[in-house]
């Protein structure tokens, strides 16, 4: 496939021949043949090389993509008033998950110290070391800001995770004839290709109602992130037992229940490939250099953290999660007859609001353990659509 794509700078293709090589040992060191899954892992996070744990900017006009908090600091500030509410029933404290620039962290911490809200502290969990360094500059304001290089064993109040799920390393299974494949990465002269193999039962059975799909249809498990969504539980519920305290963890992506998700119309998955804002998808173009996503399954995630012993405490769209959580009211202080102030930011709220753009492929999943959330967020509550 010939992408037509901007070119890297000569170091950057340096440091991607570097990881296609330490791929390619990993490949012949299994017998000629990987999970994608594990293809996925290594160009995301190889220690030095991979996308999350190399040195080139993800974020913003420079970057890859953009994210929600890199649109408006309005974002930011909703999850900061609805922290504040929840931390009668959690404590007033936050961790967050891949925490990006550290913009969305600095807008929550923000909205709390305006509004007069105390909190003891607000961890994140950052296994990119070029990130890590760019947040510590973005939050240097913030001295109750600490990093984590993994989960606590126990933690109890708010969590947030935005755009952290979709980054999390799926397989690949296809619909054969006669049951189904696994779809991983081999070693061809020109370099990587997909190859299939048998297929475990116990992944096909991840599918929901696999024996109905056509044959050919491709599809992704996301083993990886049930198994943090099993993890998550796990650290609420020792949280709750150390401090006698609930916690909710609010986690915003795109995706779709399993009805939806595994859908017979989405025949070739969800699997898509992101470099210098443009989408494709060739996994195996500049390994290193591009992000490589696929959607969530909200389905999988709920069930794994009620399987593990969390509540599902609500699912919704973005759009009326922001809008439930008062992001309308964060936007008129700034006076409408205030237009060159305003309407930037109005446009901006739309984006994050709008069917035709973030507000409905983006949803928001809010599991946790002796907590609810507030009526205004249940009213457009899609719970019983998982």
């Amino acid at each position: 496939m010939q992408l037509q794509l901007p070119k890297p700078s000569p170091d950057a293709l340096d440091a991607s021949a570097a990881l296609h090589a330490v791929i390619a040992d990993t490949i012949r060191r299994a017998g000629g043949w990987i999970t994608f899954a594990q293809y996925m892992e290594q160009v995301l996070y190889a220690p030095g090389l991979g996308y999350y744990s190399g040195g080139a900017a993800k974020l913003g006009k420079d970057g890859d993509f953009t994210t929600a908090p890199e649109i408006t600091p309005l974002f930011g500030a909703t999850l900061g008033r609805l922290a504040g509410a929840l931390f009668a029933q959690t404590g007033p404290r936050l961790l967050e998950f891949g925490a990006g620039t550290g913009k969305l962290a600095r807008d929550i911490l923000t909205e709390l110290r305006q509004a007069g809200v105390p909190v003891e502290s607000y961890a994140i969990v950052e296994l990119s070391g070029e990130l890590r360094a760019r947040q510590e500059d973005t939050l240097r304001d913030f001295p109750e800001v600490r990093w984590l290089d993994v989960l606590p064993d126990a933690f109890s109040g708010v969590v947030i995770g935005n755009e952290v799920l979709d980054a999390m390393p799926v397989n690949l299974v296809v619909r054969a004839g006669n049951g189904w494949l696994e779809r991983g990465v081999a070693l061809r002269d020109e370099g990587f290709a997909f190859e299939d193999r048998p297929c475990d039962p116990a992944l096909a059975a991840q599918v929901p109602e696999a024996e109905s799909l056509p044959p050919g249809y491709l599809t992704e498990v996301h083993l990886q992130a049930a198994a943090f969504m099993r993890s998550l539980a796990a650290m609420l519920l020792a949280g709750r037992a150390r401090d006698g305290a609930g916690s909710v963890a609010l986690l915003l992506d795109y995706g779709f229940p399993a009805r939806e998700y595994y859908h017979p119309q989405r025949g070739q998955g969800t699997l898509m490939c992101h470099y210098r804002h443009h989408a494709h998808p060739d996994p195996f173009y500049l390994p290193g250099l591009q992000d490589v996503t696929a959607h969530v399954d909200f389905s999988a995630m709920a069930g794994s953290a009620v399987e593990a012993g969390l509540d599902l405490l609500g699912y919704t769209s973005q759009a009326a999660f922001l809008l439930g959580a008062g992001i309308g009211e964060l936007l008129l202080r700034t006076p409408p007859e205030d237009a060159a102030r305003y309407l930037p930011q109005a446009n901006a709220m739309q984006k994050l609001i709008s069917p035709a753009e973030m507000g409905e492929l983006f949803k928001v999943l809010a599991v946790g353990t002796q907590a609810a959330l507030p009526d205004a967020l249940l009213r457009g509550d899609r719970s019983h659509r998982l």
